[in-house]
């Protein structure tokens, strides 16, 4: 009977991870349709019309096609420099605008000035080594994000020399992937060998 349970059990935790994923795709979209459902319904609260409501929707995304077309054209828009510097002369607003900005940059690739090299370094000892972001360079000193697993938006920031680092031909994607999976999908086996042994 107790190897019967046992089986019983070994069969509904292979589900039960099997299912986690699933769910967590369908909470993510449900709470994307939630988003978007409470948007459209305050527009039609205003307007008390669809065709209204469909207008605004539609010249909305129009609009934010062409600040993406101007932006990959000519580097930035004009209505995105104008706010830009509007938020630039407000204190403490700025610096938040302007720290979130640089990061949405960094993980869009549109910021072609943005260090979006993929490193190794020895943390949080030696000979333990983690995936890192490149986020900016002095000389030969290293600004690095080194983000936590399961969750790559957490994490430490770090200054280290450029000796103390290992490149990776992983992209920003990759190596988030290798975050966010704990290892699971890990596209570059081949250089945990580059890796320095103690």
């Amino acid at each position: 009977m107790s190897d019967t349970l046992k089986k019983m059990f070994n069969y509904f935790m292979i589900g039960v991870l099997a299912v986690i994923p699933i769910v967590i795709t369908l909470e993510i979209m449900i709470f994307i349709k939630d988003r978007i459902s409470d948007l459209i319904g305050t527009v039609y609260a205003v307007a008390d019309n669809y065709l209204y409501t469909l207008m605004v929707f539609g010249v909305s995304i129009a609009i934010l096609v062409w600040i993406g077309h101007k932006i990959v054209k000519d580097g930035r828009y004009w209505v995105i420099a104008t706010f830009d510097n509007f938020i630039g002369r407000i204190p403490v607003l700025n610096t938040v605008y302007r720290v979130i900005k640089k990061v949405m940059n960094m993980f869009s690739g549109h910021d072609k000035t943005a260090a979006k090299e993929v490193v190794y370094v020895e943390w949080p000892k030696e000979g333990t080594w983690m995936a890192a972001y490149v986020t900016n360079r002095f000389d030969d000193k290293y600004v690095l994000f080194i983000p936590t697993s399961p969750n790559p938006t957490s994490g430490f920031t770090t200054i280290v020399s450029k000796s103390k680092v290992v490149r990776s031909t992983m992209n920003i994607e990759e190596a988030s992937s290798l975050i966010i999976s704990v290892g699971v999908d890990y596209s570059k086996v081949s250089e945990i060998a580059a890796l320095p042994k103690d």
